[in-house]
């Protein structure tokens, strides 16, 4: 191993996260042979590379490959190692739904986050970065439409603690927004048509398109939690008991 690929997989197994304009990251998506020899050497432990042009940051997670023997070790299936109880997993869906997904519009139109909607030359601009597009939203906002649902005031912000500290969100006053892992964890291409037709078809006023076994105001984290990616253990983190989360 080369001592750019030792030190890039060792920071990002000690941070979790880098930024695409770190050096070494801008190289290892821009460069073939680099990238060919970090997916091989983090293939040999059972982990991949996580990226993708929306976010700001990449990391880590475990290969599907890998998945059963790493999780499926005791009689329940431990489907993440964040210790997220299922109002957990339903507050973290939510977040992305109502943060990601907007701001992957803006981004798919080049719009930044303070662009006027009608720049008739939007599409000609660059892709915005994340934090160029994304906006957040209110805790206050989240809390009246939510609340009920997960667990009401003192455990949602029990569980918001946890994903900040996590790294899946930032909290700046009353706004809650997008942290290095919520749009890397989060398989787009499943959710998606499942959250907006489905499970909060309600609060995106849209009707749903199909028939989706998702109940929001019961079992919707058993329902989606599957499609959350998973790190490998990172420092605390990594300790917590999850496997009162069945995959």
């Amino acid at each position: 191993m080369n001592d750019d690929s030792q030190i890039l997989i060792a920071r990002l197994l000690t941070h979790q996260t880098l930024r695409r304009d770190d050096k070494l990251v801008k190289r290892v998506l821009s460069d073939e042979l680099f990238r060919a020899e970090i997916d091989a050497r983090l293939l040999a432990c059972g982990l991949k590379l996580l990226d993708n042009v929306y976010a700001d940051h990449v990391t880590l997670a475990l290969t599907r490959t890998i998945e059963p023997k790493i999780f499926g070790a005791r009689d329940v299936w431990q489907n993440n190692n964040f210790g997220l109880a299922r109002d957990g997993v339903a507050l973290l869906v939510v977040l992305w739904a109502q943060i990601i997904l907007p701001k992957r519009e803006r981004q798919e139109t080049h719009q930044h986050a303070d662009d006027d909607q009608n720049d008739m030359f939007g599409t000609e601009k660059p892709l915005p970065r994340a934090e160029d597009a994304s906006i957040g939203i209110s805790y206050k906002a989240l809390l009246s439409d939510f609340g009920d649902k997960l667990g009401k005031k003192t455990r949602m912000d029990m569980n918001l603690g946890t994903l900040a500290k996590l790294g899946f969100i930032e909290r700046r006053g009353d706004f809650i927004l997008e942290g290095p892992l919520l749009d890397l964890m989060m398989d787009t291409d499943v959710l998606k048509e499942r959250i907006i037709n489905g499970a909060l078809a309600d609060v995106f006023k849209r009707a749903p398109a199909r028939l989706v076994a998702v109940d929001p105001d019961a079992d919707l984290a058993d329902d989606l939690s599957a499609e959350i990616g998973d790190l490998p253990d990172a420092g605390d983190a990594g300790d917590a008991d999850s496997s009162d989360l069945p995959h």
